[in-house]
């Protein structure tokens, strides 16, 4: 079978994800935590987010035909323990951010009509896409790339409008008294916002070139989202104080109707943002089910999870059951709380796949596409998701922990019950 999706549909797949879960939704929530530090924390997560994408870019070189995102690596790396573990954990990050970013999608379209039914035409486009999915991912890739286009053009209007015609007021980059927390808690949310570059590694195997071409894409997002998540920060702090912000789904939208902006612009970023949002519930329906069938291939789940319909290249089941926990998980609480329910199987997969590099890399791989600076950006990496994990909220925290050691208990009760024997491995 011919490569079907080209380096820049499949860099538009991960840009849809990054751009539509993070500019749109949650950039508010940031600047509400952090003031004038969020600049900083977008930064800084960005320089985190950009070494990932180099080291998933390489995994994916080496491995383009596996489905799993980095839970696929952490299985060929650690095996079948640590790959059960942060498989369904990012399974269920992934699953569960359709709905944040599907509610970023209500609040926006509830904005533009005036009605205040935000859930519920969240719940209208996890069902449409769910349908468009179905059809194929070729047909998935080609829609989110004219969404992209079209949104980044629209983003590009509003920094304009925001940074040139608008006259910056210095009054309003403030920083909270509580800045110091306020800077660990909005990592949480920036790192959430930047996770959709891992969504192209699921469908390295249809992209021309491979691996490699999977892999540029992903570093091409990746870059072009730390650029417009800076100017977009600095563009609505330039609309609205920092202190006006608070926990909301659609910021832009919040910004330009503060400022009195033309009624006009702020229809046609209201209109991007729809688009936005869209292209990035697409892009995480698609990257959740072929995580869920990499699972059942791999004899971690049960076979139900591994339909798949090879004519239209969609695993049918994984679309299915992702969206029903979207659509669950839509009524957990507002979208930092879903987006924190989204975060620790984030971190855990992040800090595995720099391992993974580590690990391969130590055993002589061959991959097409390399981290540049290794080793030192993959102990860079490490630090700074430690450093992440301890901002993490306690709640957070440990409900992440207490659900990883079920999963380690479940996997082992699995194990015995078949009677098998356990892994051994030599630490030293």
């Amino acid at each position: 079978m011919s490569k079907r999706i080209s380096v820049a549909n499949a860099t538009s797949v991960s840009l849809g994800a990054i751009i539509g879960s993070g500019i749109f939704v949650l950039s508010g929530t940031v600047i509400s935590l952090a003031g004038s530090l969020s600049l900083a924390a977008f930064a800084f997560i960005g320089f985190v987010s950009l070494i990932l994408a180099f080291e998933l870019g390489e995994l994916t070189s080496l491995y383009p035909n596996l489905k799993g995102s980095s839970y696929s690596f952490a299985y060929e790396a650690f095996g079948s323990h640590i790959g059960f573990v942060s498989g369904l954990l990012l399974y269920f990050s992934y699953a569960s951010s359709i709905a944040a970013i599907a509610l970023g999608f209500g609040s926006y379209l509830s904005s533009i009509i005036g009605l205040d039914y935000p859930r519920i035409f969240a719940i209208l486009l996890i069902i449409v896409l769910t349908i468009l999915n179905l059809l194929g991912v070729q047909k998935a890739a080609k829609a989110d790339f004219f969404l992209v286009i079209v949104k980044v053009l629209i983003l590009l209007i509003f920094i304009v409008f925001s940074l040139i015609l608008v006259k910056i007021p210095l009054s309003h980059f403030t920083i909270p008294k509580n800045a110091g927390y306020g800077f660990f808690e909005s990592m949480q949310g920036i790192i959430f916002a930047y996770s959709g570059f891992q969504s192209v590694s699921t469908i390295a195997s249809d992209v021309k070139g491979g691996g490699n071409g999977a892999a540029k894409a992903i570093v091409y997002s990746v870059v072009i989202s730390i650029v417009l998540y800076v100017l977009v920060a600095i563009s609505l702090m330039a609309l609205a104080p920092a202190s006006a912000f608070k926990i909301n789904a659609d910021p832009l939208s919040f910004a330009l109707s503060y400022s009195h902006a033309p009624q006009v612009l702020l229809l046609v970023v209201d209109i991007g943002a729809l688009m936005a949002t869209t292209s990035a519930t697409l892009a995480m329906i698609l990257t959740s089910s072929r995580m869920l069938y990499q699972l059942g291939s791999d004899g971690l789940l049960p076979r139900l999870v591994t339909n798949y319909n090879e004519s239209k290249d969609v695993a049918t089941s994984g679309v299915i059951i992702s969206s029903i926990i979207g659509f669950v998980t839509l009524f957990a609480g507002n979208v930092y709380v879903i987006a924190a329910i989204s975060n620790f199987g984030l971190l855990f997969s992040y800090l595995v796949t720099s391992l993974a590099v580590i690990h391969f890399r130590r055993k002589g791989s061959n991959a097409t596409f390399k981290t540049p600076g290794y080793p030192y950006l993959p102990v860079i990496s490490i630090v700074a998701l430690l450093v992440v994990f301890i901002g993490m909220p306690k709640e957070a925290l440990l409900i992440g922990s207490v659900t990883t050691v079920l999963l380690l208990v479940i996997y082992s009760v699995i194990r015995e019950g078949k009677r098998e024997k356990p892994e051994k491995a030599s630490t030293f």
